[in-house]
């Protein structure tokens, strides 16, 4: 009975061991990146509760934050050679959360009425196609790599959210109805994009579901 119990109680060290090296594993900057894109979000978010411009560009502050660790996770991953599962399913999460709260916002107080919300629309429509679709892909371990338009859509988000989150007047004075263009237009290039690239995805993960 003592040596079942030593032997069990080993067993357990075994398995925590391995754990605590997995989770350390995946510790590291660009994971970390990510991660903090991901609480920026709420921060983002809260900032459309307060009217006043200091609130309004604090905003746009943080979604700049937030997209400048979009782009050096994926650099630093790469770079430091601390590429990982991990940080491969969390940091498109991490972009499309941001995305989706900051579209939802933008609809909750009135920036985004008549026909822009269609743009929003597409583009939440199509960040869910393809999450299903890159999930069922990796089901079945089929890649799917970032086209180089989907980085020009992503570009055109980036334009559009925090100029839309700015252009009133209170804001950017007498250049608000230059701004409001400005976002407006982006904000459009990108549902193009995503309808294009939406497709591209669709095409390439077609193939796989016939079985």
């Amino acid at each position: 009975m003592a040596h079942h119990k030593k032997h069990r109680r080993k067993i357990v060290a075994q398995k925590v061991k391995s754990t605590v090296q997995a989770v350390h594993k995946q510790i590291n900057v660009p994971n970390l990146l990510t991660i903090g894109r991901i609480w920026a979000i709420p921060m983002v978010v809260l900032t459309f509760f307060f009217d006043g411009f200091w609130a309004a560009w604090l905003g746009v502050i943080l979604f700049a934050l937030a997209g400048i660790t979009d782009y050096m996770d994926g650099y630093l991953a790469r770079h430091m050679n601390q590429l990982s599962r991990f940080g491969r399913i969390l940091d498109p999460i991490a972009d499309k959360l941001l995305v989706g709260s900051i579209l939802i916002m933008l609809a909750w107080k009135g920036r985004l009425g008549g026909i822009m919300v269609i743009p929003a629309v597409v583009i939440l429509c199509r960040e869910i196609l393809v999450s299903g679709l890159r999930e069922f892909l990796a089901e079945i371990k089929v890649g799917c790599p970032v086209t180089r338009l989907a980085k020009w859509k992503t570009a055109c988000q980036m334009v559009a959210l925090p100029v839309l989150m700015v252009c009133q007047p209170e804001y950017t004075g007498s250049w608000s109805g230059f701004w409001t263009v400005v976002g407006c237009l982006s904000l459009w290039g990108a549902a193009i994009l995503t309808v294009i690239t939406g497709w591209d995805y669709w095409k390439s993960g077609r193939k796989y579901m016939d079985d």
